[in-house]
């Protein structure tokens, strides 16, 4: 039996929504444009997934208000734990459901031209650099339904602009929290980064549990020529929370983009992990650890696609699967006609702790040019006995036993993490899910 994907949402709705929030013309016609498609467009079809049973459209919260707060103090404890103190160097937006409830800009950064700002706000503020990149190079809204779905409802986000030449060395922030039961949760994230920039982006996914809610978020990455972009992500979404998650990063030449994401979702996950080497010399780097537990299913598909020559990709997914969880791990790399010189490596290892438990991993390389080099690996297997043997054999308990060889079989992922922040929350949320 399907779920019923028919949105409850009609035209009206949406221009009295952007209204409301002062829109321009060109975002309503986006929205518009999305409702129309969505009840055309087929679901997305991850490999291996079927998700056509999972509720990606059945909300009753779109708009919930969250008033907002002068200090990080008065924030929820929940969210002041993965920020810190507050310090002066200190750059933070958090969301509360579709509220930026608190923002702050260091000043220098705002001496340099650099924008961090939710995105209803950029909206107001910047809407031409806005309309240049929502929806731009990286993600098309007639794609799917859900993308389709994502910009008819967007109600929260961040937009992040860093200009030609300017280094912001202390890491930007973003905590986006979904505390309103059956809300419909449609974040979109733009990073662009001007030439010769550099900027490292943390954001975080949070949700109590018994939250059920419906969460679709994008992410646009825009590196131009020599920029770097590091872009660290932790979601830690609970198990009544489904999930569809978009990530795309178009890099130029010379320019670096490295992806550190903690895939922690109690709940059903279907993600897409996206990045284009268009310039020649691009580099990037996506790394992935994920934990699965409980009956949730997930899907993780990495593609990095080169375009330009002497372009360089880099995948490394490593997940552990306990229960009766299950995980898919697709990853492609795509060397193009003309990427000459290009080089292309991907590792995926799925660990199994339960007999219920399952795992699988599908490495794919597609390759249209001679002169380059490619490679691949892949496993999945279940814990080692003998390893279990030798730990409990120190008197060690099973339980105990276990934990150790998660945190040893994703250790090398979280050690190779280019953002420090992200390796801490990402080594506490292992340890909350192995316990």
């Amino acid at each position: 039996m399907s779920v019923d994907t028919k949105v409850t949402f009609d035209s009206e709705q949406i221009q009295s929504f952007s209204s409301g929030r002062n829109e321009p013309q060109w975002l309503l016609d986006i929205r518009l444009k999305g409702l129309e498609l969505v009840d055309t467009l087929a679901l997305p079809r991850p490999e291996k997934t079927k998700i056509d049973k999972w509720n990606f459209t059945q909300f009753t919260n779109f708009s919930a208000e969250v008033a907002p707060v002068n200090s990080i103090d008065l924030l929820p404890e929940g969210i002041r734990s993965l920020v810190g103190d507050e310090t002066p160097e200190q750059s933070l937006l958090v969301q509360q459901d579709t509220s930026a409830v608190y923002a702050k800009l260091g000043e220098e950064l705002k001496e340099k031209g650099v924008i961090f700002t939710d995105l209803a706000t950029a909206v107001k503020e910047h809407a031409d650099l806005v309309k240049k990149y929502l929806f731009g190079e990286a993600v098309n809204v007639e794609e799917n339904k859900l993308t389709a779905l994502h910009a008819a409802l967007l109600n929260g986000g961040v937009f992040i602009y860093v200009p030609r030449n300017v280094d912001v060395a202390v890491p930007l922030q973003a905590v986006f929290s979904i505390d309103t039961v059956e809300t419909g949760f449609f974040n979109h994230v733009i990073v662009v980064a001007e030439e010769n920039s550099s900027v490292t982006y943390v954001e975080n996914y949070v949700s109590a549990s018994g939250q059920s809610a419906v969460a679709n978020i994008i992410a646009e990455v825009y590196a131009a020529a020599g920029a770097k972009v590091a872009f660290g992500a932790v979601d830690n979404l609970a198990s009544d929370v489904i999930t569809y998650v978009v990530r795309r990063a178009h890099v130029e030449r010379d320019a670096r983009v490295e992806w550190a994401l903690g895939q922690m979702n109690d709940g059903n996950t279907v993600s897409e992990n996206t990045t284009h080497l268009i310039g020649d010399g691009s580099w990037a780097d996506t790394k992935t650890v994920t934990i699965g537990r409980g009956v949730q299913k997930q899907n993780f598909t990495t593609q990095i696609f080169h375009h330009g020559k002497h372009s360089e990709g880099y995948i490394l997914k490593h997940g552990v699967m306990r229960d009766s969880a299950t995980a898919i791990f697709n990853g492609i790399t795509k060397i193009e006609h003309g990427a000459t010189k290009s080089n292309g490596e991907q590792t995926e290892r799925i660990l199994m702790l339960n007999e219920k438990a399952r795992g699988d991993a599908n490495p794919i390389l597609l390759i249209d040019e001679d002169d380059v080099t490619a490679g691949h690996a892949a496993s999945v297997g279940r814990i080692d006995p003998l390893q279990m043997f030798y730990l409990m054999s120190r008197g060690i308990s099973r339980k105990e036993a276990e934990r150790l060889v998660i945190h040893g079989f994703l250790a090398p992922v979280v050690n190779q993490l280019p953002i420090e922040s992200v390796k801490e929350q990402l080594r506490e949320a292992i340890e909350r899910k192995v316990k």
